[in-house]
C-alpha cells in the first residue's frame, strides 16, 4: 500500500464540499436565521469544492505518477453475521479520475451560478444544493463495498429530485422532479436486487473480495432456472444504471429535468448523475466479463438510446431540450461501448462528454439570460455579434460533440464506433448501424441548434410568447442582448480548453496504456476486441488525420452542411418536409408515445392491481375475514359459552345428564 495517499486527505474530498453545503444551507436560509449572507454562502461552497478539486488532482498526479493506491475502510457501521457494513475508500485509476472530472465542472458551476442565480430568492439554498450533490457524487466514486456506492447512488437522486424541483411553484418543476424520483425509483429496485444478490452469495459487499469470488458465482444458476446467477445479477444492476443514466425505457426523466436552473441541467448531464451508472458498470467490469448475455443486453440497450433519442433532438425547440437529447444519445454511445467489453472506452467518453457537454449547457444558459429567459430557438438567432465570447465556446462544445477530427470528443466517439465494429458478440451489427446513424444525427441537430441561435436573421424582438419572469429576470432593463458577466464566461473558456485538448493528451495512456491495468478487468481471450483496437492504433495525430477518410466524418460533415442549407439558405423547407411527413412529425412529437404509454398503461394498471389488493386484499381478506371474522366467531362461540354458564341448577344438571349419556354411549360404542 503506497503511503502517498493518506485516509484523513481523501476524507477531505467528500467532506469540504458537504461543510460548505451545511454551512450555506443552515446558517444562509431561513432555517438557521440568514446569520451569514450570501456572498458568504457562495465562497463556504466553492471554497469547499475548490479543495476537493486540488487534493483530487494532487491523488490524480500521485495514481499516475507514482502509482499510489488506496483500499481501506474508513468506519465500520455494523457487522450482521458475517455481513460487514463499512464506509472506506478505493482509490485508483478510475475513481481518481472520476473525483477530477466531477470537482472541476462542479466548480465551474459553483462560479458560473454566482452569475445565473444572482437574483433568484433561493440563492443560499441553490449553493447548498449543488455542494450536497458534489458530496455525494464524491461518495459514489471513492466507495469501495456496495453499501456506500447505494448511498451515494441514493443521496445523487435525492438531491436531484430537490434540484429540478428547486423553482416549487411551477407546476411543471414539481412534475418533473416527482417524474425523476419516480423512474430511478424503478432502476433502483432492479439495483438493490442485485446488491442482495450478491450478498447473498458471496457473503460480502467490499468490491475485492467479490471480484475474488466472481469466477465461483459464474458456476452457480439462478434457484428454480436455467439462468446463470451472474448474469442475473448483471442485468439486474444494469437495471439500476438505465435508471441512473437514462437508457431506455427509464429515459423519460431526463428531458423533464430541464424544467430545473440550466447550472443544475450541466451538473447532472455532464459529470455527476447520469454518469453514476456509467462508472458502475465499469467498476463491476470482473463481474459483467463472466456474462455474455449480459453485455449483449448493455450494448442492444446503450444502441437503442442512442439512436432514437438522437432522433428526438431533431425536432426540439426548447434550447436546453436539444442539449439534454444529446445528452441521452451520447449515453447511449457510453453504454454500447461498455457492452462492448470496452470499458475504459466507455469511461473515456464519459471523461471527455463531461466537459463539451457542460460548457454547452452553461453556453445556452448564458443564451438564455440574454434572451430574457426565452428558452425557443426559433426566437434567437444572429447573437454572435452580442454574444462573441459564448459563441465561441458553444461553438467548440459543438465541435466536439459532433466528433470533428483532433477535438476531445473525436477520440474517444471514434474509438467506440471502432470497437464496436470489431465485437463478435450478439447485438454487435445493429450497434455499429445505431452509431453510425448517429454521427449523421448529432451532427445535424447540433448545428441546427447553433445555426438558429447564432446565425441568420435575429428574431428575438419577434417572440409571440415573449415573457419576462419577474422572479427569475435579472435584465429587465437591457432589450438589446449583451455579453453575459466574467463569472460567467470564466467558466465557458475554461470547460473549452480540455474540450479541445483532454482526447488528445490522455487516449493513449487511458486505452493502451496502464492507467486502469487494475481498475477495470477485461478476458481478451473471449473479448478481443480492445486488442483489435490497439493494434490499429498508432498516436493520436495518426488517428486524427486518417479520420478524414473515414465514414463518420463524411457522415458529420454531411450533417452540417444539411443543417446549414436547412436552416440558412433554404428555411422553408424544414416546415415543408414536416408537412410531407406530419405523420411522423406526431410520432417524435410525441416522444414515440412513451410518456403517455407510463401515464395512461402503466399507471392505470398499478392502480387497478393497487385497488384491486386494497379491497380484495386489504379490505376483504385482512379487515373482513382475519380482522372482523377473528372477532365475529370470538363472539359466537362467547355467546355459546355464556349461555352455558347461566347459573341456573337445572341447566348444569341438564348437561351433567347429557354428558353422562355421551360417555355411556361412547364407551358401550368401543365395546
Amino acid at each position: 500500500m503506497s503511503q502517498t495517499l493518506s485516509a484523513s486527505t481523501l476524507l477531505a474530498v467528500p467532506l469540504a464540499p458537504l461543510a460548505g453545503a451545511l454551512l450555506a444551507g443552515i446558517f444562509g436560509t431561513k432555517f438557521g436565521g440568514n446569520l451569514i449572507g450570501r456572498r458568504l454562502s457562495h465562497s463556504f461552497t466553492i471554497l469547499g469544492v475548490l479543495v476537493a478539486f486540488i487534493i483530487s488532482a494532487m491523488t490524480l498526479y500521485s495514481v499516475v505518477a507514482d502509482g499510489a493506491r488506496f483500499n481501506e475502510t474508513i468506519y465500520t457501521w455494523m457487522v450482521v453475521g458475517g455481513l460487514k457494513m463499512e464506509i472506506g475508500f478505493l482509490v485508483d485509476g478510475l475513481s481518481a479520475m472520476m473525483m477530477c472530472v466531477v470537482t472541476f465542472v462542479s466548480l465551474m458551476v459553483h462560479i458560473y451560478t454566482i452569475g445565473y442565480m444572482d437574483d433568484d430568492e433561493g440563492y443560499d439554498r441553490f449553493f447548498s444544493y449543488i455542494a450536497l450533490f458534489t458530496f455525494s457524487m464524491l461518495m459514489l466514486a471513492m466507495s469501495n463495498n456496495m453499501l456506500q456506492l447505494f448511498f451515494g447512488w441514493e443521496a445523487v437522486g435525492l438531491v436531484s429530485y430537490l434540484l429540478i424541483g428547486f423553482w416549487y411553484t411551477r407546476p411543471t418543476a414539481i412534475f418533473a422532479s416527482l417524474k425523476a424520483f419516480m423512474v430511478n425509483r424503478v432502476g433502483d429496485f432492479g439495483f438493490i436486487l442485485g446488491i442482495g444478490l450478491v450478498a447473498a452469495y458471496a457473503g460480502t459487499l467490499d468490491y475485492a473480495e467479490i471480484f475474488a469470488k466472481a469466477p465461483a458465482l459464474a458456476q452457480l444458476s439462478f434457484p428454480g432456472t436455467g439462468w446463470m446467477l451472474i448474469t442475473v445479477i448483471c442485468i439486474c444492476l444494469f437495471i439500476g444504471a438505465m435508471g441512473k443514466s437514462a437508457q431506455f425505457p427509464l429515459h423519460v426523466w431526463l428531458p423533464d429535468s430541464m424544467e430545473g436552473p440550466t447550472p443544475i441541467s450541466a451538473l447532472i448531464h455532464a459529470a455527476t448523475m447520469v454518469t453514476a451508472g456509467i462508472f458502475m458498470v465499469a467498476r463491476m467490469s470482473p463481474l459483467f466479463e463472466l456474462s455474455d448475455a449480459a453485455l449483449s443486453f448493455v450494448m442492444v440497450i446503450g444502441a437503442i438510446t442512442a439512436l432514437f433519442m438522437g432522433i428526438l433532438g431533431i425536432i426540439q425547440n426548447d434550447i436546453k431540450r436539444v442539449i439534454a437529447y444529446s445528452t441521452l444519445s451520447q449515453l447511449g454511445y457510453m453504454t454500447v461501448a461498455l457492452g462492448a467489453s470496452a470499458y475504459s472506452v466507455g469511461v473515456f467518453h464519459l471523461m471527455t462528454h463531461a466537459f463539451f457537454k457542460a460548457l454547452l449547457f452553461l453556453g445556452a444558459g448564458s443564451v438564455i439570460l440574454a434572451v430574457h429567459h426565452n428558452q425557443d430557438i426559433r426566437w434567437m438567432g444572429g447573437l454572435r455579434k452580442y454574444m462573441p465570447i459564448t459563441c465561441i465556446t458553444f461553438l467548440v462544445g459543438s465541435l466536439a460533440l459532433i466528433a470533428t477530427p483532433f477535438f476531445s470528443g473525436f477520440y474517444s466517439k471514434d474509438s467506440i464506433i471502432e470497437v464496436v465494429h470489431a465485437s463478435h458478440l450478439a447485438g454487435a451489427g445493429f450497434a455499429s448501424f445505431a452509431l453510425l446513424a448517429g454521427v449523421f444525427i448529432t451532427a445535424f441537430y447540433s448545428f441546427r441548434l447553433y445555426f438558429l441561435v447564432f446565425h441568420g436573421k435575429e428574431r428575438f424582438d419577434q417572440n409571440p410568447d415573449a415573457h419576462h419572469d419577474a422572479h427569475h429576470d435579472n435584465h429587465h432593463g437591457h432589450q438589446t442582448p449583451h455579453e453575459s458577466p466574467w463569472v460567467i464566461t470564466v467558466p465557458l473558456i475554461l470547460l473549452a480548453i480540455p474540450s479541445v485538448v483532454i482526447g488528445f493528451m490522455t487516449i493513449e495512456p487511458m486505452l493502451y496504456g496502464p492507467f486502469f491495468k487494475d481498475s477495470i478487468f477485461v478476458d481478451l481471450a473471449r473479448h478481443p476486441a480492445m486488442k483489435e483496437l490497439a493494434q490499429e492504433f498508432h498516436g493520436p495525430l495518426q488517428m486524427g488525420l486518417h479520420a478524414f477518410m473515414s465514414a463518420p466524418f463524411w457522415l458529420a460533415l454531411a450533417g452540417v452542411v444539411l443543417s446549414y442549407y436547412m436552416y440558412l439558405v433554404n428555411p422553408a423547407l424544414p416546415a415543408a418536409i414536416q408537412r410531407k411527413f406530419q405523420p411522423l412529425y406526431t410520432l417524435l412529437d410525441n416522444k414515440y408515445y412513451l410518456d403517455w404509454f407510463n401515464e395512461n398503461v402503466l399507471t392505470r394498471g398499478v392502480r387497478i392491481i393497487g385497488t384491486g389488493l386494497w379491497k380484495g386484499g386489504d379490505l376483504g381478506l385482512i379487515d373482513g375475514l382475519v380482522v372482523n371474522g377473528s372477532w365475529k366467531v370470538v363472539r359466537r362461540v362467547s355467546g355459546v359459552v355464556r349461555w352455558m354458564q347461566s347459573g341456573y341448577l337445572y341447566h348444569y344438571a341438564l348437561a351433567m345428564i347429557v354428558g353422562v349419556f355421551v360417555l355411556m354411549t361412547y364407551f358401550v360404542w368401543l365395546k
